[in-house]
C-alpha cells in the first residue's frame, strides 16, 4: 500500500514564498509529512501551475531555484478519465468558483484514493479527503 499525499497547489506555492501566510506551516507539513514517511506526489497539472505561480509573483530566480528543488519528486498525471470527472464535478457544484485544475485533482484523489495536501476549503466542499 502507498503511503503518500497528492499535493495541492497551495502547499507548494507557500514553501517557497516566505511572505505568504501559509510559508511556516507549509515548511512544517513538509517535513511532517517526511517523519511518517509519506511519499508527496506532484499531479503534472499542479506542477505547472505552482510553477507558474512562484514564477509570476516571485521572478524566474525562485522559480528556478523551485525547479531544482523539486525535481526528485514523484510526478503523477492525471488519466482522461480523471478530467472528465472533473468536469463533472465542477458542473456538480455550479457557483462554488472551483477550478478544473482542482476538480481534476479531486478526481485523481478518488481514483487512488489518497488524501490531498491543500489548504483550499473547495476540497472541502467536494468532499475530498484532506491531510492535515
Amino acid at each position: 500500500m502507498i503511503r503518500a499525499v497528492l499535493a495541492d497547489t497551495g502547499p507548494l506555492y507557500a514553501a517557497a514564498d516566505e511572505g505568504d501566510a501559509h510559508h511556516r506551516q507549509a515548511l512544517a507539513q513538509f517535513q511532517e509529512l517526511i517523519q511518517q514517511d509519506r511519499e508527496i506526489l506532484v499531479p503534472y497539472p499542479i506542477w505547472l501551475e505552482a510553477y507558474s505561480l512562484i514564477l509570476s509573483r516571485l521572478g524566474w530566480k525562485l522559480a528556478s531555484a523551485w525547479l531544482t528543488a523539486i525535481a526528485g519528486a514523484s510526478l503523477v498525471n492525471p488519466t482522461p478519465e480523471d478530467y472528465r470527472q472533473g468536469l463533472q464535478i465542477v458542473r456538480g457544484l455550479i457557483g462554488q468558483h472551483i477550478t478544473l485544475v482542482d476538480a481534476s485533482l479531486a478526481a485523481l484523489t478518488n481514483r487512488m484514493a489518497l488524501e490531498v495536501w491543500t489548504y483550499d476549503h473547495h476540497f472541502d466542499v467536494m468532499r475530498i479527503p484532506v491531510w492535515r
